[in-house]
This record gives structure tokens, C-alpha cells and sequence, in this order.
């Protein structure tokens, strides 16, 4: 744990120095934890960046990996990681190939939420 927690502010920093942005479950997550149990919220976001941001792989390969993982659980959240993937230099072909993936795994479901997230990021692809 960190000796002194983090501001609410730090926090939704995070998010959007790897997204753009606070996703707005996540500032709710956020708000609410910062008011009740501070110290957890902090430990548990800490341990998120340090999952997020090892040092033997760059940030685009950790967004990919992390859309393809959020693909096969069929989750919204696989949408900011596309997000987050894209500020790191990652291409259309390249989400694709990670969709491919997640889609052999998962089946047509999978694909089914690239295609939908991949098609309003890249409305022209």
C-alpha cells in the first residue's frame, strides 16, 4: 500500500493519460471509493498501472492484449482499451488481428464487439 493515498484527481489522471479519458463507471468507482476506503482505492489502482505498464512490454502491445482479453469476456471495457491501444500507435489491421484472436477463443460474439467498437473508432476503415 501507499503511505498516503492518492487525490481523486490522480487518479482519474491515469485514465486519461492512457485513454483520453475517465470512463464514466470508472469516475463513479472512483468517487465513491475515494469517500469510503481511500487506502484500498489507491492500492488496488496502483496495482492496475503496475499491471498495465510492466517494463518488458510497450504500451501498444499491452493495449492490444488487454482488448483481446476484454473481447473474450465480451466486455464494454474492451472499447477503452481500443481507445488506449490507438494512442499508442496501434492500426486498425493490428486491433483486427487482436479481434482474430479474441473471436478464436470466444467465437463470433467476440468479433461480433470489435467490429462494432473498431467500426466507430475508424468510421472510414
Amino acid at each position: 500500500m501507499t503511505d498516503k493515498p492518492s487525490t481523486l484527481d490522480q487518479l482519474e489522471s491515469r485514465y486519461t493519460e492512457m485513454i483520453g479519458f475517465t470512463p464514466p463507471k470508472i469516475a463513479k468507482r472512483l468517487k465513491l471509493g475515494m469517500q469510503v476506503d481511500p487506502e484500498l482505492v489507491t492500492a488496488l489502482e496502483d496495482w492496475r498501472i503496475a499491471a498495465l505498464t510492466p517494463k518488458a512490454l510497450d504500451q501498444k502491445t499491452v493495449q492490444l492484449m488487454s482488448f483481446a482479453i476484454l473481447l473474450v469476456q465480451t466486455s464494454e471495457a474492451a472499447a477503452n482499451h481500443a481507445k488506449a491501444a490507438i494512442r499508442a500507435g496501434a492500426t486498425l489491421e493490428e486491433l483486427h488481428a487482436s479481434a482474430a484472436i479474441a473471436a478464436l477463443f470466444r467465437g463470433v460474439a467476440a468479433f461480433n464487439l470489435a467490429g462494432e467498437i473498431l467500426s466507430t473508432l475508424f468510421p472510414e476503415g
